[in-house]
């Protein structure tokens, strides 16, 4: 028997048809820890085994670069070296590699810059000061996030501005788009939600290139396709268009990235795409027990907009979903601490926990406990090693290097280390570049030759000289990355700069030295194709999921998005209440609901054996104490798949009921008021009394929480934290009404 017939073998009845159905529109319905991976990498085997396709006719889209490293593994190791030869990438990965190829036949370079979020962030800000856009009147975050949604949905500067009419606040963040999209152009740079806009309007302009790409593709596939947003699916939709053979899988259950730009509609309405579409569910889960999958199916059921499937496996029922009620944040993380320690004691290691949270901010409590516990533990999504500042100035002297047009990351490396150069001189060096068409770098290099810069000209000339030096070796094909690295750290001072550093010199300079073990490490995996462009592009599109070492014995701490295809032995999901889980802003909004239920079933389903929902009598949120009640979707699993403990358990009855009360009325009772948390009630005419902790509604700016209550005179100065921000309202003028 073959070990492609050995594989095949090993398969449940509908991943096997997932398998063998080649030809045609394909959508498989995957839940979770349905085996949807193994599933993608059989099917690549058996159309390179069947001789249906070569492996680099084969585009396999991944969700993460981790998961497009292990797809190529595994294929490896089932198929040989050719394995390695399937085209597995991200989109952005894809669309990256396909620019470098043919992005000339748009306007770009083949060693354009890809600028990642902090880079944004200064160019906007250089864009909202150019066209006198105060900050406090619109924010950089909002300008990047209308650009980005702007950009997920194929809308030009141009499309932006048209819609924007006479909503003079949209006019505005229309004409910073225009001027960052211009300024992009100049220095030859991208961001993220260009790769893919860009390589559209490439297929679009240029069908031959489209046609190249359409005839090698002969079969594409799609994971993770319910995070698609329009314009990821335009690009599937145009590389598809001639073979039809696109395989998309994904589970409409598990679309959790809406704030991103993705939309369900993708697939929800694949088959309305692609009439001829063979639909296949994947529901038997191998990875967690009845009890986590009943309570995940329950939970899921109160969705109306689903496909619809049903989980099950034939897993053991295992342990009961633990519901724990803490008094507040700090008992609940003692909480966690505990049960892992005893845990540890009896056999478990600290990488079988995971505590994942639905807001970043509640992982300090749990921080500050573990460390007096002595816990090992790691946050993905924390501080990550190429956002530190050395490294950024590192990175940006190789893109400098790489694109000498990059006039963002220039002006971050030309005074670091410090050469006395003024900010204003390189102000008016960009003026002066800006007028004559030619690169920031070019007109340092000329700067006796302009009056206004003459008097800082020879340090001006100096740099310009060090970075020329850079470049020519970067071109010269016997240096390699290693070596060039090494002479931008000779040439720069950088370390002995550090060195007269007082505050994390040491760390700082351990860290440089670790980016030099990476370009090595490159450089080995890479050989040949080892090139500084090469480099950058991985970095700049690298993740922290894509640093996550499954090896290392730690607690794992992350955002519930983050953990999206991982799984743990045990989990933990603190603040498990209303106004954190649904958030605020979702009690609102039905369809907001409907993804924050979604989340909490990607959360459950992290879990194989043992899960805790965990929620408190108050918590400290914005400054404050609130006291909320448990989140709705506790409510919504069956009683007999739940153990609960606390102090007061929250489900008996208040002390003084005569007659005892039925705990499934008391869920009834506690289910309704959660449904109703966020009811408006009209001001009384006397005036509402507000105090710190309070809901709110406000006829323009909405729902906000009280964050901070004044007394002035006969009136009260509020500090109310809204969706769009803070805001400072008179309690008299602002016409709050309170909210229940």
């Amino acid at each position: 028997m073959s070990t492609m017939q050995e594989k095949l073998k090993k398969m449940n009845p509908r991943q096997l048809e997932a398998v063998l159905h080649t030809e045609g529109p394909l959508l498989i319905l995957a839940g979770a820890g349905s085996g949807k991976t193994t599933v993608l990498i059989n099917r690549i085997a058996y159309i390179i085994d069947q001789s249906l396709a070569k492996p680099w006719q084969i585009l396999a889209i991944t969700f993460t670069n981790k998961a497009a490293g292990e797809l190529k593994e595994r294929l490896t190791a089932m198929l040989g070296d050719t394995g390695g030869d399937v085209w597995a990438a991200t989109f952005h990965s894809t669309c990256a590699r396909i620019l470098r190829r043919d992005g000339d036949r748009i306007g770009y370079s083949s060693h354009f810059t890809v600028y990642d979020t902090d880079d944004s962030k200064r160019l906007v800000k250089d864009c909202q000061k150019a066209l006198n856009i105060d900050d406090k009147m619109i924010s950089h975050k909002s300008i990047l996030s209308e650009i980005s949604h702007a950009k997920d949905s194929m809308l030009s500067p141009a499309d932006y501005q048209a819609a924007a009419g006479s909503d003079f606040r949209l006019a505005k963040i229309g004409a910073v788009y225009e001027l960052y999209q211009k300024r992009l152009r100049e220095a030859d740079a991208m961001d993220f939600d260009d790769l893919l806009g860009n390589t559209v309007e490439l297929f679009r302009q240029c069908p031959d290139v489209l046609e190249y790409y359409q005839n090698r593709f002969r079969y594409i596939m799609v994971d993770e396709y319910q995070d698609t947003n329009q314009v990821q699916y335009e690009f599937v939709r145009l590389l598809a268009e001639k073979s039809k053979n696109l395989c998309v899988v994904g589970d409409d259950d598990q679309s959790i990235y809406k704030f991103r730009g993705a939309t369900i509609e993708n697939i929800m309405s694949f088959e309305k795409s692609y009439p001829n579409a063979k639909v296949i569910r994947l529901e038997q889960n191998y990875r967690s027990t009845k009890n986590i999958l009943n309570a995940a199916n329950a939970v899921i059921s109160n969705n109306e907009e689903r496909k619809g499937k049903t989980l099950w496996t034939e897993n053991p029922e295992g342990d009961k979903i633990q519901i724990h009620t803490s008094s507040n944040e700090q008992d609940e993380a003692g909480f966690v601490a505990t049960t892992i320690l005893e845990q540890v004691a009896k056999g478990r290691k600290y990488s079988d926990f995971a505590v994942l949270y639905r807001m970043n901010s509640q992982s300090n409590i749990l921080e500050k406990v573990f460390v007096k516990s002595g816990i090992p533990y790691r946050i993905i999504g924390g501080h990550r090693f190429y956002e530190r500042r050395e490294i950024r100035d590192m990175i940006a002297y190789l893109s400098v290097i790489n694109n000498p047009s990059d006039e963002i990351r220039l002006r971050r490396i030309v005074n670091q280390p410090k050469r006395s150069i003024g900010d204003k001189t390189i102000a008016t060096a960009s003026e002066i570049a800006g007028a004559l068409g030619e690169s920031l770098l070019e007109v340092l290099g000329r700067a006796d030759e302009f009056d206004s810069l003459r008097r800082a000209s020879v340090k001006l000339k100096a740099f310009y000289d060090m970075m020329q030096e850079l470049i020519d070796a970067n071109d010269d094909e016997s240096v390699s990355l290693h070596e060039l690295y090494e002479l931008i750290l000779e040439k720069t001072g950088y370390i002995e700069a550090l060195r007269g550093e007082k505050e994390e010199a040491e760390t700082r300079i351990e860290n440089i030295n670790e980016l030099a073990s990476n370009l090595l490490k490159f450089q080995e995996e890479n050989g040949e194709e080892a090139t500084l462009s090469a480099f950058l592009e991985e970095v700049s599109l690298m993740t922290d999921i894509d640093n996550y070492d499954e090896t290392a014995d730690t607690v794992v701490m992350m955002t519930m998005h983050s953990a999206k295809g991982l799984e743990f032995p045990v989990v933990f999901l603190p603040g498990f209440e209303e106004g954190i889980f649904p958030g605020l802003q979702a009690i609102y909004d039905p369809n907001e609901i409907q993804e924050e239920r979604r989340l909490c079933y990607v959360a459950i389903t992290r879990a194989k054996e043992s899960l805790y929902l965990l929620n408190a009598d108050s918590r400290m949120l914005f400054g404050s104490t609130s006291r909320n009640r448990p989140s709705r979707f506790s409510l919504e699993i069956p009683l007999d798949l739940i153990n609960k403990t606390r102090e007061q358990d929250w489900r008996k009855p208040d002390l003084g009921t005569k007659m005892p009360v039925a705990e499934t009325e008391l869920r009834r009772k506690s289910a309704t008021a959660a449904m109703h948390f966020g009811q408006v009630t009209p001001p009384a005419r006397s005036g509402n009394v507000f105090k710190t902790g309070d809901m709110v509604q406000h006829k323009t700016f909405g729902k906000g929480l009280v964050i901070s209550a004044t007394p002035m005179g006969n009136d009260v100065l509020l500090e109310i934290a809204f969706e769009q921000g803070t805001k400072k309202l008179m309690a008299n003028f602002a016409r709050l009404a309170k909210v229940e």
